[in-house]
């Protein structure tokens, strides 16, 4: 297998595979040179960016659709504060706990199968999470979110392979997706609740979303047959690289903050004098911000030397919004969704930093496994403190003073995070 490294203003340092002329058989079975399918990237088609877009348009309703009735399905199990704490910290925890397994997942059945099972998984948590009562709730939520944890590890690794000198544009793509699903699950969930009498009925909705990406997934989701003539680079651990930490302390606060807002932001907005359907709505607005961001700043950053700048001004414009929902919160709730929307554009950076910062897929594998795995067990402790504190203290000051203190942090780390080295 020969490598070719290209080295391009436009494109981002990495290694891809290419195979010699000649190399690609209909019929592998028949040449015994040729590699286990399942162990090649899959085939970047226009089908499978589509497939790639919709998988990611399922990664966030999960959590949008239920902050935005949170206190109406609180309420109808008969739970208290502290399990709406927990249920709010569920997702962070379980992305990083079933993140760990995304790797060996790969390894052993390949991407296409791999990022199958967990939006099947995925969907089948959306469905039980409505049944009934309090465990229910939770236990579905749990399902959901672990299928959500494989797919935010193995997305990325899929775009690296699959689209290596389209790596900005075809991530883009996929923040866009994320962010309006997302922004969608928030703006629709309140009045498909109100619509239909029945909060079960607003949630469940999103498992068809689900069902449509497993459909298009099995279609457009190919993994390439190639010919190898010398074992792949074996995979190393980065638990010693002072770098990949970086990322990861990095990742785990943007992510401690991101969801501190999609789990809280319209409990905080209704106690401010906003109506439970407009706070969804805002909600939807914040995360809507991840459109353009996801869109525009992963192009720029490939081809920016470092993105250190960029990853602070955003940080500090979303410290902004904060500051306003502590300060004022009731004067002008829709500027401060907005500024704490912009500041969620970090998201797109970090996905694209992770990228940036390893030279082949098998580091970029590395490293988003251990970003997001040790990076979500750093954020789930956000909504769990930020809802505590809030039953502790009856206010809203203590939470957002914490969440004040992790984005300065957050800055500091972003800015060590951009700087042009790799792992």
């Amino acid at each position: 297998m020969t490598l070719h490294r290209r080295r391009n203003a436009r494109d981002v340092k990495i290694a891809t595979p290419t195979p010699p002329r000649g190399a690609w058989s209909a019929h592998p079975a028949g040449n015994s040179a040729l590699a286990s399918s399942r162990g090649t990237a899959l085939v970047g088609t226009s089908l499978l960016v589509l497939g790639v877009a919709l998988a990611a348009a399922n990664l966030r309703p999960a959590v949008t659709s239920l902050a935005s009735v949170l206190e109406q399905v609180r309420g109808s199990v008969g739970a208290s504060h502290a399990w709406a704490s927990a249920l709010t910290a569920l997702p962070a925890l379980c992305f990083g706990a079933a993140g760990v397994l995304a790797p060996r997942l790969n390894r052993r059945f390949g991407l296409a199968r791999a990022v199958g099972w967990a939006l099947a998984l995925l969907t089948a948590g959306l469905g039980l999470r409505v049944l009934d009562g309090a465990p229910a709730v939770l236990g579905g939520t749990l399902l959901a979110c672990a299928g959500i944890a494989l797919g935010n590890v193995l997305l990325p690794v899929v775009i690296k392979q699959s689209f290596p000198h389209r790596l900005g544009v075809v991530t883009g793509i996929y923040m866009g997706a994320l962010a309006g699903g997302g922004a969608l699950g928030a703006a629709v969930t309140p009045s498909l609740a109100d619509a239909m009498g029945s909060w079960r009925f607003a949630l469940g909705v999103w498992a068809l979303l689900g069902v449509a990406a497993v459909l298009l997934w099995s279609v457009g989701a190919r993994h390439a047959e190639v010919v190898v003539d010398q074992p792949p680079r074996p995979r190393r651990s980065l638990l010693g690289n002072r770098l990949a930490w970086t990322v990861t302390v990095f990742f785990g606060l943007q992510a401690l903050v991101a969801y501190v807002i999609m789990g809280w932001l319209p409990e905080v907005l209704i106690e401010a004098g906003v109506d439970r359907t407009t706070a969804g709505l805002y909600l939807a607005i914040c995360t809507l911000f991840g459109v353009p961001t996801g869109l525009l700043l992963p192009p720029l950053a490939v081809r920016m030397r470092s993105q250190s700048l960029l990853i602070v001004v955003l940080t500090l414009i979303g410290g902004l919004g904060i500051v306003g929902l502590l300060v004022a919160p009731s004067a002008a709730p829709l500027a401060w969704t907005v500024l704490a929307g912009f500041g969620m554009g970090v998201f797109p950076l970090v996905i694209t930093v992770i990228a940036l910062r390893t030279e082949d897929p098998a580091d970029t594998a590395s490293l988003s496994a251990m970003a997001q795995s040790l990076g979500y067990l750093i954020a789930a402790c956000g909504p769990f403190l930020f809802g505590l504190l809030r039953g502790l203290t009856g206010g809203w000051t203590a939470s957002l003073v914490l969440v004040l203190v992790v984005t300065a942090i957050q800055a500091v780390f972003g800015y060590a995070a951009g700087r042009p080295r790799t792992v």
